[in-house]
């Protein structure tokens, strides 16, 4: 069995076929064939020894993915051989097969694929976080949220326009303006700094948005910082691009709340996780919640895949196909 695992710290070098002795599951575990995984900016931490620092080298990577079962252990009740199922966080998942706890899967209905299953079980659960637990989006309010071209921010801005509210999208680059518009973005700022928080008081008559998704790391954060308006919500995620500079608590300006978000948070249970999932595919059955697959590559190509993410060229979900 061929997996795609990292022979050390480092770039996408590092990433290398390795072939592994194949498993059988054992007891609450099922044995997966993977039709499809999902790349997320989160592996690039992983390669870089931002994570994962428990585990031996050669390391695995990849979390997310969707495929059909193959056999299941001793007490698996809820899988059997042939069902289809994603899963948002299984180690190793870059690989033709995974073995993976039974609690980690969901079942798929037939109205969705593997590839949609794939590109929205990780960004479409987060995206579904931030808008519904950890500032539930209400009619008529206007969020900023960065990295709007991005499979999350996709995802999220469509959420968020599901929820009533209004998105004010800020993109890196002026190529990646119709993605963002094609999500619900009302509005879209190019800025590939720190330098928009101008342009936010602008659209929104001087008040601010009423929440912020930052996942830009340190150099956008002030900016994000002065974009809200009093009591509004900052939304931080993505440590993969460093923490910002420690901040006083009692410096935060116009009584903000800031928190850092985490996915987890959402499907602490394996009944929530399926809950949870359903949600997003009824979205998507329903035309509520459109997925865009910006590149597939065979899963030899996986360092190229994180070539391209980490260069902030693409838009929409990056697939490997093995």
């Amino acid at each position: 069995m061929k997996a795609m695992m990292m022979t050390q710290i480092g770039g996408p070098d590092v990433i290398e076929a390795n072939e592994l002795t194949k498993r059988a599951p054992g007891p609450s575990q099922v044995l997966v064939e993977v039709a499809v995984a999902g790349v997320n900016f989160m592996d690039t931490g992983v390669r870089r020894g931002q994570s994962w620092t428990e585990m031996a080298l050669p390391r695995p990577l990849g979390v997310e993915g969707a495929g059909r079962v193959l056999a299941v252990g001793e007490a698996v009740t809820d899988f059997r051989p042939g069902d289809r199922v994603a899963w948002v966080y299984v180690p190793g998942s870059y690989a033709e097969r995974v073995i993976a706890p039974a609690d980690a899967l969901v079942h798929l209905p037939d109205a969705i694929d593997d590839r949609t299953a794939a590109s929205v079980m990780m960004q479409g659960l987060t995206a579904s976080h931030f808008a519904t637990d950890f500032h539930r989006t209400r009619e008529g309010e206007i969020a900023l949220v960065h990295a709007a071209a991005g499979g999350l921010g996709l995802l999220l801005t469509q959420i968020i326009r599901l929820h009533g509210g209004t998105v004010i999208g800020r993109v890196s680059n002026a190529d990646k303006i119709d993605s963002a518009r094609r999500a619900g973005a009302d509005h879209v700022i190019v800025s590939s700094d720190g330098d928009f928080a101008d342009q936010v008081l602008a659209l929104t008559g001087g008040e601010g948005v009423h929440a912020v998704y930052d996942g830009s790391g340190p150099t956008t954060f002030a900016g994000s910082l002065a974009s809200l308006r009093r009591s509004g919500t900052f939304c931080w995620f993505g440590p993969v691009l460093g923490p910002p500079d420690p901040i006083a608590i009692m410096s935060l300006p116009r009584s903000i709340k800031l928190g850092y978000a985490v996915f987890f948070d959402h499907i602490p249970t394996p009944a929530l996780l399926r809950e949870r999932s359903g949600r997003l595919f009824d979205w998507i059955a329903s035309g509520q919640l459109k997925v865009e697959i910006g590149a597939t590559y065979p899963l030899s190509d996986a360092a190229e895949a994180h070539r391209d993410m980490e260069s902030r060229r693409t838009t929409g979900k990056l697939l490997l196909i093995p």
